[in-house]
């Protein structure tokens, strides 16, 4: 089933720049977003929780403002939606786990005493955050279906999956619900979903971006990241939430550059690697045709292709599977039904720690919990975290190695087009394979993005291209990504 194109959405830039200008008020916008969403949720299941009332409160406060001569932010009056791992108020927020409700449901979930940093920068940029949205069940999975809550559909196709864990995130933007949203990406959860579902969507790099009030899934991968339907969009969204944090200690004291600046920079004199370990076995034809096309598009507009070798890149899956499932393992213990969430009276604590955490997590969250307290036990510590840590360091080198020879290397974002809703579910390994392409620059904690290159001949379902900068050094990956998006429209039909 195609999209509803009925009404393109406007850009982030277009809405924000027409409130501050009185050109429309955030309460009409509001207004819109939240009658798309009424009207596409039921079907799509984008959304956890819409805060209808809450939304329009913070529409009328930016038009008063406006009314008293006040300069409003950069995202003034435009609607946002919310990855439900974010901590907010205001909205439940539950993780799509049972664990974080009271009862089972998503309106009992969890009220977190603040906001996460990134909710209080977009509400200080005048943003109007809409609503909290499904997720693969904290944070694990590639398409959505491990919510506790039902899967998000692909609104390009509702039989298949608009892939995870960021999916709510991904459909709301692809829907037109909302033209930007955030998600978190850990080995691929904002790039995948967005590939998959024909928008823009960007991992910062390591630090860039404060984690505080993000709900962990693996500490030393997580990251917030902007989710737009253009690739300015998703640029003023990192704009906004970059910085530093005192809350979070892996956050660093960078200030972040003008990434809409970097945007209008040509993309003649750009160095592209292209690193064959990326475009091998497994990889759909059609999705690398497309992949290959854009990139000769560049090309033709004055980048180099530079051929790279990354070695390491086939170790890449076992090693996210070990680290993460660790990390996980630990983040997890606070689960308990003690302070908060699900809570499984018993006879006795242990029975009640059982009783909660078997019934408030789901199948794949067990399964992780179990491989990382294996990975972390003693006898296979050294074995597996250890050595697994080791390879982290030879994948992060590669990357160093290239970056030394290009300005940015490109591949897929997903080897596949999106895949049909169960295909994979009892499957987890080839579950786990649709991020092969994405988990190495989550590993070395550098910066990347995805931007559609084209719909497959034979479909509607759109293609990502994966654009990967060093640390830090978001700018080039945007430069890129802006050069092939403004291809993308010369040569759209």
């Amino acid at each position: 089933m195609k999209a509803d194109r009925s009404r393109l959405p406007a850009t982030v830039g277009t809405i924000a720049q027409a409130v501050q200008h009185g050109r429309c008020s955030a309460e009409a916008v509001t207004r819109a977003a939240l009658k798309r969403i009424a009207a596409h949720n039921p079907t799509l299941n984008a959304y956890l929780h819409v805060a209808h009332e809450h939304a329009l409160r913070q529409a009328r406060a930016i038009d008063e403002k406006r009314a008293r001569g006040k300069t409003l932010g950069p995202l003034a009056g435009v609607p946002i939606g919310l990855k439900d791992a974010l901590c907010t108020q205001h909205m439940p927020t539950t993780a799509a786990s049972r664990i974080l409700t009271r009862d089972g449901r998503a309106a009992s979930g969890y009220r977190p005493p603040y906001d996460a940093t990134v909710v209080s920068r977009l509400r200080a940029a005048d943003a109007v955050l809409v609503g909290k949205c499904n997720m693969d069940e904290l944070a694990m999975g590639s398409s959505t279906e491990n919510s506790a809550f039902g899967p998000s559909l692909n609104p390009h196709d509702h039989r298949r999956t608009p892939g995870g864990s960021s999916g709510g995130s991904a459909v709301s933007v692809a829907a037109g619900m909302t033209p930007a949203a955030l998600g978190s990406d850990t080995g691929g959860s904002v790039r995948q979903p967005a590939a998959l579902c024909g928008c823009v969507g960007i991992k910062p790099s390591y630090g860039r971006v404060s984690r505080y009030g993000l709900i962990a899934f693996a500490s030393s991968l997580d990251q917030v990241g902007p989710l737009a339907n253009d690739v300015r969009g998703a640029a003023l969204l990192l704009q906004v939430i970059s910085g530093h944090d005192p809350c979070d200690a892996t956050s660093r004291q960078l200030p972040p550059p003008d990434y809409l600046a970097a945007c209008e920079l040509p993309a003649r004199g750009l160095r592209v690697g292209i690193p064959k370990e990326y475009f091998g076995e497994g990889l759909q034809p059609q999705v690398a045709a497309l992949v290959r096309r854009a990139l000769e598009r560049l090309q033709a507009d004055g980048a180099s292709m530079v051929p790279i070798d990354m070695p390491h890149t086939y170790l890449a899956v076992a090693t996210y599977y070990v680290l993460a499932t660790a990390e996980c393992s630990s983040n997890l213990a606070r689960f308990d039904g003690v302070r908060y969430g699900l809570r499984v009276d018993q006879k006795d604590i242990q029975s009640m720690y059982r009783h909660t955490r078997s019934e408030g997590f789901g199948a794949e969250v067990k399964r992780r919990i179990l491989l990382g307290t294996y990975v972390l036990s003693k006898g296979y510590y050294d074995a597996y975290y250890l050595r697994a840590q080791r390879v982290r360091t030879l994948i992060k080198r590669d990357f160093e190695e290239a970056f030394r020879k290009v300005d940015v290397l490109a591949s897929p974002v997903s080897p596949t087009l999106a895949f049909r809703l169960g295909a994979k579910t009892r499957q987890p390994l080839s579950m786990y394979l649709a991020d092969v392409y994405t988990l190495p620059a989550s590993l070395a904690g550098v910066a990347a993005v995805s931007v559609p290159c084209g719909v497959a001949d034979d479909s509607t379902l759109p293609v990502g291209l994966q654009l990967v900068a060093p640390s830090h050094d978001e700018g080039a990956m945007l430069r890129a990504a802006a050069a092939v998006e403004r291809q993308q429209h010369a040569t759209a039909p």
